[in-house]
């Protein structure tokens, strides 16, 4: 991210723009720390449904997969059972399946045009994250298989539909951590 840029011209900006009462809607690219997300919910474990309120700790990064925040949930209101692992007060990750950057989106659609005449199903169909989230449950059996635990895997807890952004997206565990390709490769010459 660029050190010259600020938070507060980015709202000072989205204020004028809703001061200037235009009937096309803002769009949106990404969110900002400090932002506030209300959505609908479903867990994965179970499909428990329910109404989430979130708040935007920071924006981590993205690329041609999409998007990823840390969020801190404020509120949460279920239907019927809690949906396992989701607290209020907890930190999460949020990942968003539409790019942030137009180039990643531009590129990454033409790529699934052209492979499967059609569009990137984890960003425009709920029922497909919701089947993404659940595969990443089988791979999480198959890391206790493998390596002995299944923390090895993150855990995906529920997904969601973006409105704003008109993309799905899904509330998984927050991992602290810091990318691989800082880190020194031990077994390179083994």
């Amino acid at each position: 991210m660029n050190l010259d840029y600020s938070v507060d011209v980015y709202r000072q900006l989205e204020q004028q723009f809703q001061n200037a009462a235009l009937h096309r809607p803002m769009r949106y690219e990404r969110y900002e720390a400090g932002t506030i997300l209300e959505y609908e919910i479903t867990g994965v474990a179970e499909a428990n449904q329910g109404t989430i309120q979130l708040e935007v700790e920071k924006f981590v990064g993205g690329g041609f997969a999409g998007q990823v925040y840390r969020v801190k949930i404020r509120h949460i209101e279920t239907r019927g059972e809690q949906i396992s692992s989701l607290c209020a007060g907890g930190v999460y990750a949020m990942k968003i399946l539409i790019p942030p950057s137009g180039f990643s989106r531009l590129f990454r659609n033409v790529l699934y045009w052209v492979g499967f005449q059609g569009p990137f199903q984890l960003q425009v169909n709920p029922a497909a994250a919701r089947s993404g989230a659940l595969w990443q449950k089988f791979i999480r059996r198959g890391a206790q298989t493998v390596f002995g635990q299944e923390t090895a895997v993150v855990d995906i807890h529920a997904t969601f539909v973006d409105e704003k952004l008109g993309s799905c997206g899904e509330l998984s565990e927050w991992v602290e951590g810091r990318t691989w390709r800082l880190e020194v490769d031990d077994q390179l010459d083994a």
